[in-house]
């Protein structure tokens, strides 16, 4: 395998699968020394031949488990869907003020709808961002004395009623996008030695799925450079549309951070922490973050969280010896409290970190947990 740094690929060239070997960690420079190589690009279409499957499923299950961060092409999105996604997101975040504080999180006790900038926090510092919180439609769920408490999570969206657009497309991508993750799932479950429908239980009928909408204005003077600080994410995979050419996204990988620029007809694909918890520890939960843009500049994103029932044990599998020797153990979130496996936890314990300000409008009985 070359160990050049490689370039981002032409829509119209095939990608290459990963096979990690010591070269692809690291590419020599002659002035500077090694640095980080390059994430992955792995193409989901070759899942779909028996001829190429197997050799697949070990690529995906070696990037995941080296850099826990991938480019994925081949995944059959129609290719006009995330320009559409992105050109009405421009049109959410040029509604006026007003318009879009209606329907601010502050109104919704399930933590969904539009958050100012400026409005959420991670690891207590501010992220310089607004964006639409959307979660899937269903009715409310009992609270208080007999359930627990991330049952606050499932409820009604925000739409802004200037754009019934906005609530369309995004509905159209949330479908695409767990046709994508079922697959990926299936072929994980695989390349680990398991049966394909292994994580079907913990998904079931009800998927607690979520979805931002993100803008990043470009920095102010004097202001924060924090898009979104270093994290993992909470949940199981996450699939990652960012609009052509913008830059910010970076992934750490062996201490040091990797630029993960945008892809021509790629998603940037991640593991979550309940996979990591699952594998205990062979799959990494990666940190990364985002930078703010640039002044007179903004970026636009939008994360697909893929994740199972609030009420649901994730399961914890035996993986095979030669396998299960390379795993390093299950680390503690990146707030340092401990990953739990019945994932409505530490997704109303995300949400609570993130959006205080939802809390004191709706749940101050949280604040004393």
């Amino acid at each position: 395998m070359s160990t050049s740094m490689p370039a981002p690929l032409p829509a119209s060239m095939p990608a290459p699968t990963f096979a990690p070997t010591p070269a692809a960690h690291a590419d020599a420079d002659a002035t500077t020394g090694p640095r980080p190589a390059a994430l992955p690009v792995l193409d989901l279409s070759l899942a779909d031949d028996p001829a190429t499957a197997e050799q697949f499923r070990t690529d995906l299950r070696e990037a995941t488990h080296s850099y826990g961060f991938f480019y994925l092409v081949g995944h059959g999105i129609d290719t006009d869907l995330p320009g559409r996604l992105v050109s009405t997101a421009r049109e959410f975040f040029a509604l006026p003020e007003a318009d879009k504080l209606a329907i601010e999180n502050t109104h919704s006790p399930h933590f969904r709808g539009y958050t100012r900038v400026g409005g959420e926090l991670t690891q207590g510092k501010v992220d310089w961002r607004e964006q639409i919180d959307v979660g899937p439609e269903r009715p409310v769920l009992p609270t208080g004395d007999g359930h627990p408490d991330y049952n606050v999570l499932q409820g009604p969206n925000l739409w802004p009623a200037q754009l019934p657009a906005l609530r369309e497309v995004v509905t159209e991508w949330n479908a695409a996008m767990e046709s994508v993750a079922d697959r990926l799932l299936r072929a994980w479950a695989e390349s680990l030695g398991q049966r394909p429908d292994v994580f079907d239980d913990a998904f079931g009928d009800l998927p607690a799925s979520l979805t931002k909408v993100v803008r990043y204005p470009g920095r102010v003077e004097g202001g924060t450079d924090q898009g979104v600080g270093w994290h993992n994410d909470f949940g199981v995979l996450t699939l990652l549309l960012v609009e052509p050419g913008k830059a910010g996204l970076q992934v750490e990988y062996q201490g040091e951070a990797i630029d993960a620029l945008p892809i021509e007809g790629a998603l940037i694909v991640n593991i979550g922490e309940m996979l990591e918890w699952a594998t205990d520890g062979f799959l990494r939960a990666t940190r990364h973050r985002v930078l703010a843009p640039p002044p007179g500049t903004d970026r636009v994103s939008v994360p697909y969280f893929h994740n199972p029932r609030l009420d649901a044990r994730f399961p914890r599998l035996e993986l095979p010896a030669e396998l299960a020797v390379r795993a390093r153990g299950v680390a503690r979130d990146a707030d340092d409290d401990e990953i739990r496996d019945e994932y409505g936890y530490n997704a109303l314990k995300s949400r609570v970190r993130a959006h205080p300000n939802v809390v004191e409008a709706h749940h101050q009985h949280l604040l004393v947990r």
